[in-house]
């Protein structure tokens, strides 16, 4: 047995590169928590990005029932995890800290074993396509011709994200303005997806994709609130867009649920619980004849993308984009849209850029 020696969590917070906003929340930075789990004389990483107290959970719950277990036996230090977090609660700041964990120890298994996690666990397909996503609602219409057109035209990503429900959905005409200029923005052909962040009511999300299919939206993501399930299921009844939510999911009952009301579950794998839960909750997508969609992190979730028959695609969302780009060696780029591995790199393929980050560094470090 090769033993778990040390797990330590790092903090890191990035100043994003200009203001950003949505339907519900406008934010300046984003924390990225880092896992660094030992053992073998291997170093696998995991991250989730939330609030560094995910960082303090790591160190002071979790880790003391992870370390000295088989580094192997990565479903077996997930449920002691599972066990550990009952009293302060799976959902939110301990099942991001959880996912940190167990995605950092497939990455170690992976590197233990000399092979590149999609590899360990088995491919379904060499590459993943992945969709453009940013147009923040604090973006002026030059950069959001910019950026969708950039992806379109110069990245040939054929399918794009912007934000809507400005102002918690109190500007309407904005939103069908802004939709108006992204589709201006990437022609005809690629296809427009927007997120309302839960912004609008039932009735409000079914008119406003009425109104929205004047510009041939494909994908609504979470028109309403993602626990509103009776609403859900009135707009994923009454529009022409896939309705898409589940960004939030931190276990599988909660996947269960929004299976019956969408046209497509997205799945987190830093927030989930890591790379078992997400498959996991695939299957539960599966059940039900549903693709998967991966919510941001792309360079996380591409692995767990590659074993899973039924994933569509990954969310190339520009704030996690620029920041895994500046934090790991072995970053991949999409071409034509796909996102493909480095299969001559064991585990995520991943290495920290230890000197570069340390500068954005807000707690712990690498002995804690």
């Amino acid at each position: 047995m090769t033993p778990i020696r040390g797990l330590t969590a790092t903090a890191y917070t990035v100043p994003t590169d200009r203001p950003e906003a949505d339907g519900t929340l406008a934010w300046d930075r984003t924390t990225l928590v880092l896992v660094r789990a030992t053992g073998g004389g291997q170093t696998g990483l995991g991250w989730t990005y939330g609030s560094a107290a995910c960082a303090a959970i790591v160190r002071d719950d979790l880790a003391p029932v992870v370390r000295g277990r088989s580094a192997l036996d990565v479903p077996a230090a997930f449920e002691a995890m599972a066990r550990q977090v009952r009293n302060i609660g799976r959902a939110g700041a301990a099942g991001y800290a959880m996912s940190a964990i167990e995605t950092a120890l497939w990455d170690l298994k992976a590197r233990l074993l000399g092979v590149p996690l999609c590899a360990l666990f088995g491919q379904a397909s060499d590459g993943v396509r992945v969709y453009g996503s940013g147009g923040f609602t604090t973006y002026p219409h030059a950069l959001l011709a910019e950026q969708l057109g950039g992806w379109v035209h110069d990245r040939g990503i054929p399918r794009v994200k912007i934000k809507i429900g400005e102002s918690r959905g109190t500007r309407e005409e904005r939103d069908l303005h802004r939709v108006r200029q992204a589709r201006d923005a990437i022609g005809s052909y690629a296809e427009l997806y927007v997120d309302a962040n839960g912004a609008y009511t039932a009735k409000q999300a079914i008119r406003m994709a009425h109104a929205m299919d004047e510009w041939d939206v494909r994908w609504f993501e979470e028109p309403v609130s993602s626990d509103d399930i009776r609403g859900m299921r009135r707009v994923r009844d009454a529009v022409r867009a896939d309705v898409a939510a589940g960004e939030y999911g931190c276990d599988l009952y909660y996947f269960r649920r929004l299976v019956r009301v969408v046209d497509c579950l997205q799945i987190d794998v830093t927030r989930c619980g890591g790379i078992l839960e997400w498959r996991r909750a695939a299957a539960v997508a599966a059940a039900r004849g549903l693709e998967v969609s991966g919510h941001c992190a792309p360079q996380l979730h591409l692995h767990a993308a590659l074993a899973t028959p039924n994933v569509r695609h990954l969310e190339w969302f520009h704030d996690h984009v620029r920041i895994e780009s500046m934090f790991f060696d072995g970053f991949r780029e999409p071409v034509e849209g796909v996102l493909r591995p480095d299969l001559s790199r064991p585990g995520l393929g991943l290495d920290l850029r230890e000197a570069d980050v340390e500068k954005f560094r807000t707690y712990g470090g690498v002995g804690d």
